[in-house]
């Protein structure tokens, strides 16, 4: 019944009440949010460590997490002493509206051992793994690298943790779909998860679960809380590791395997899943979710279309109109992109986000 707009990738996915038919036009297109998870005052917790420069890319993740989310936020920023009267300047200025909350933290970790792990892989990236320690009046967490952009609300994320069985106490995604180019099953020198192990950068916690946890180990027969496994774990693999925490994390899951939910790809989509020709199947078919932008990709000109999705993200003014001001000129761009191997499926993209900017405001229609 609605005018089909083909003109663009765009215009076959979007549709304004004002561009070719009325509201009830608009209100058929929108995808369906439930009503009481729209309204529900449940606080989602999302935490990130920043240090050295990366400030800006912190600032631009929870901008992104802002834009779309539906439930209220509450932010832990971990970041070094020198960092946080800049964070202050910049989140006080956003226009929150009652929406968000945020507590700055130092970078802490155990005194006998604070510089081994502050100097783990990179530095501070280490201080993910005493969050359930630090934070232990918070119930369950999303912890994100500072180079991750959410490309629909935190909510949908957060829903993951109603789907854990009764021994899973985190969640996070493969490091690689396809065995041929994985690293863990080519080059680690440690144990890992499964076939291609788990990336880190976005991992769900029901941090109340890890506290209570007894974790099996191959250091002695007695199980370890959290607490007392991290420090033995890092004493006799830190020869063998190469990816810092994140390979601590593979040690204790492969051991613990039943502790683990595992979602797909398009929840932590990064570079390795386009730049040897696309293979995370389900963003092919629903879009991106959570772009993760590792190897510094949001910053150089090796991946384009990764930095062009981050350049709009970061320049995007919450006063703007989404679809004139961030999705229209970032197709553009991202069709600038097609030499590439990502950006031959650039509209990988953009899919999921004009759902979420078309969803947000059918969210915003029905509150008037």
């Amino acid at each position: 019944r609605c005018k089909n707009l083909s003109v663009s990738f765009w215009n076959s996915y979007w549709m304004l009440p004002s561009d070719v038919c009325g509201m009830n036009c608009f209100w058929e297109a929108a995808f369906r949010y439930d009503y009481m998870k729209a309204h529900s005052s449940e606080k989602m917790h999302l935490a990130v460590v920043a240090c050295g420069e990366r400030l800006e890319e912190t600032v631009t993740m929870l901008r992104s997490a802002i834009i779309f989310s539906i439930k209220p936020l509450q932010f832990h920023i971990f970041a070094e002493d020198q960092l946080h009267e800049r964070f202050k300047d910049i989140l006080d200025g956003f226009p929150y509206e009652g929406k968000v909350n945020y507590t700055l933290y130092p970078i802490t970790f155990p005194t006998e051992s604070a510089a081994e792990w502050k100097k783990l892989f990179k530095p501070c990236a280490s201080q993910r793994l005493f969050l359930p320690l630090i934070l232990k009046n918070v119930d369950s967490l999303l912890y994100v690298d500072t180079d991750i952009l959410f490309l629909r609300p935190v909510d949908d994320i957060w829903s993951f943790l109603e789907k854990f069985n009764a021994t899973q106490i985190a969640a996070m995604a493969p490091e690689h779909e396809e065995p041929r180019i994985g690293w863990y099953n080519r080059f680690a020198r440690h144990p890992y998860y499964g076939a291609t192990g788990i990336n880190s950068g976005v991992m769900l916690m029901n941090m109340t679960r890890i506290r209570r946890k007894y974790f099996k180990n191959d250091m002695t027969s007695v199980r370890l809380q959290w607490g007392e496994i991290l420090m033995p774990l890092l004493k006799k693999y830190k020869l063998n590791i190469t990816w810092g925490d994140q390979d601590l994390l593979n040690i204790m899951f492969f051991h613990n395997p039943e502790s683990l939910y595992v979602f797909p790809c398009q929840w932590n989509y990064r570079p390795d899943h386009c730049i040897y020709g696309s293979n995370c199947k389900e963003a092919e078919e629903e879009g991106i979710f959570i772009l993760h932008g590792n190897r510094g990709v949001y910053h150089d000109d090796k991946q384009p279309t990764f930095r062009a999705v981050y350049e709009a993200i970061k320049n995007y003014s919450f006063e703007d109109d989404l679809v004139h001001s961030l999705l229209q000129p970032l197709e553009l761009e991202l069709q600038k992109t097609m030499h590439t191997y990502c950006g031959r499926v650039y509209k990988v993209f953009i899919k999921q986000l004009t759902k979420s900017i078309r969803d947000l405001y059918a969210r915003r229609s029905r509150g008037r």
